[in-house]
């Protein structure tokens, strides 16, 4: 704690030095009114105490540029306390301090541009396809808490403590949920000292149960004092600039860590540019300070939810600076708020590696079409804006959300973590629905270019299936934008099964070469008269799938 102590007694001496007049008043001497050494030492020690206490509480940066709220008070009183040459002196410092603080306070106006460049992606026309293969991270984050919470008896003296916040990590190539476990106030910290573990819980199985993992940890976000995780971070790293909240990463021992970002303003105080972060044992209090580029193999969330969220601010709207933001507002878009982790959701891709998904749409009021979407890298922090197909009008993830809650308004379900895909050629919103209790439903898909074409299913597999089918009913894509690779077969049929779904037929059947196609009448309205022993030949999607979508058939002499 030396530094602080350090810095405390320079800024309270200097305050000091503004504040003591150093000429005398005459006419204040005349009046008998003479300076008094005992209260002078008072006030400076009054004031290196008010510096300490306010850095101590707050865990502000201390950079002297962090002075600049007491600068302007402590120079206007030390220009009215002096006289003559000194009164002058001290009125430029004031000026000056004045001056510098209408600079942080409208650095906002004045840096739009460089936030821009700052936050500035590449740009894509469309996602690479997601194959069905890959689970998704599909377990909703609420569902997972509310099963740790009701497994919380696993915890040694539970009253003591309370389950803390939820992230999304890599772990040994598994996809899992990490929440700790939290003091749940001062005393209880007092009495308990550390906290005894976190709980984990698949993040694509939902039928999965927590498990709570026994890690002693002395340095925590509600731990009070010298043990409180963000002023040990603080303590160690005085002059770094912190943006977002702590998360805790494991391991693949299964040893935790806390990490926070780190960066730089922007300009003048205001604005954020992530550099690295700071880790920390919390067994321990050790810390080890990264940059992005050099982070553990083992951390996937290096950049914060709340600094992805940030970037998305500047990039959808100070494309053409602040003012055009709030009044014209040319080709501004908005970040979605639909987010799971400060307005932002972490997927998965399928190599394993982390992005934090957000939608943007219009700033017009009632329109829910989607402009695009944002993909960052959590650990490096590049990010990548999808325009999709421009020549279609995609929805957002709010529309998505709204038709759900149309869909299922008499059991008041809800969809939560909306996250767009490339299903089969189609740009389709996967989203998780729950209860009004927080349970898990099921999957709902739905067409963001065509909104009549959905699904739902108890996994996000079994709904893919069943989307597949939806899609060759309502017109949609299926096509050679998928992974799947396009072949042709020649075959007799051995089995056929017809099923009238809506207006149209969906035929699946079975050729002898022992697979299985299926494909609807919409695409292909003469596969109605399909019988066995039919010769075929078929264009089809090669997914890997017991039933593989069919794009064109001819019956021979039909």
């Amino acid at each position: 704690m030396g530094n602080i102590y350090l810095f405390s007694l320079i800024a309270g001496l200097a305050s000091a030095l503004v504040l003591i007049p150093f000429t005398s008043n005459k006419t204040k001497e005349k009046k008998g009114k003479r300076s008094n050494p005992g209260a002078l030492v008072v006030g400076i020690i009054l004031i290196i105490f008010a510096i300490f206490s306010f850095y101590y509480l707050t865990n502000l940066d201390r950079n002297f540029t962090s002075l600049w709220i007491l600068a302007i008070p402590v120079t206007l009183l030390g220009t009215y306390f002096a006289s003559g040459k000194e009164r002058m002196v001290k009125a430029v410092l004031f000026l000056g301090s004045l001056v510098f603080g209408i600079i942080i306070l409208s650095a906002f106006l004045f840096n739009a541009d460089e936030k821009y460049e700052v936050a500035k992606m590449a740009e894509k026309t469309e996602i690479e396809t997601f194959d069905e293969k890959e689970t998704p991270a599909s377990v909703p984050p609420k569902f997972a808490r509310n099963k740790m919470k009701k497994a919380f008896g696993q915890v040694p003296d539970t009253s003591y403590y309370e389950l803390g916040n939820l992230k999304i990590q890599k772990v040994n190539g598994e996809y899992v949920y990490i929440a700790p476990v939290e003091f749940s106030g001062f005393f209880k910290w007092l009495n308990g000292n550390t906290t005894p573990g976190y709980f984990t819980i698949s993040a694509t199985d939902s039928s999965d149960n927590p498990k709570f993992m026994k890690a002693e940890m002395e340095y925590t976000p509600s731990s009070y004092f010298h043990k409180n995780l963000k002023r040990q971070i603080r303590m160690q790293y005085p002059n770094h600039i912190f943006y977002g909240d702590v998360q805790l990463e494991i391991d693949d021992d299964g040893k935790p860590y806390y990490i926070r970002s780190y960066g730089q303003y922007i300009s003048a105080r205001n604005g954020f540019d992530v550099l690295g972060i700071v880790m920390v044992d919390p067994k321990t209090g050790e810390t080890e300070d990264f940059l992005l580029k050099d982070i553990p193999a083992f951390i996937d969330g290096a950049v914060s939810p709340e600094v992805v969220s940030l970037q998305n601010s500047y990039y959808g709207n100070y494309i053409h600076g602040f003012w055009n933001s709030l009044f014209g507002k040319r080709d501004v878009r908005l970040p979605s708020d639909e987010g799971t982790e400060a307005n932002v959701s972490p997927i998965f891709d399928e190599n394993g590696d982390m992005y934090y998904f957000t939608d943007f749409t219009s700033p017009k009021e009632g329109v829910d079409s989607m402009l695009g979407y944002s993909l960052t890298n959590s650990r490096t922090g590049e990010a990548t804006f999808y325009t999709g197909n421009l020549e279609e009008s995609y929805m957002d993830s709010q529309g998505a959300l709204q038709i759900i809650e149309k869909k299922f308004i008499e059991k008041k379900w809800n969809g939560e973590m909306p996250v767009l895909y490339n299903f089969y050629g189609e740009a389709s919103w996967l989203t998780p629905v729950l209860d009004s209790n927080g349970f898990l439903q099921n999957y709902f898909i739905v067409s963001a270019a065509n909104p009549e074409i959905s699904v739902y299913a108890n996994t996000p597999n079994e709904a893919l299936k069943l989307y597949k089918t939806a899609l060759q009913r309502g017109g949609g894509t299926v096509d050679g934008s998928s992974k799947a690779e396009e072949k042709q077969v020649r075959g007799t049929v051995i089995r056929v099964y017809k099923e009238k779904v809506g207006d149209f037929t969906t035929i699946t059947f079975l050729l002898d070469n022992k697979k299985n196609y299926v494909v609807s009448s919409e695409n292909s309205p003469l596969a109605i008269y399909l019988e066995e022993g039919d010769k075929v030949q078929v264009n089809y999607l090669d997914t890997g799938e017991i039933f593989m979508p069919v794009k064109e058939m001819v019956i021979e002499g039909l």
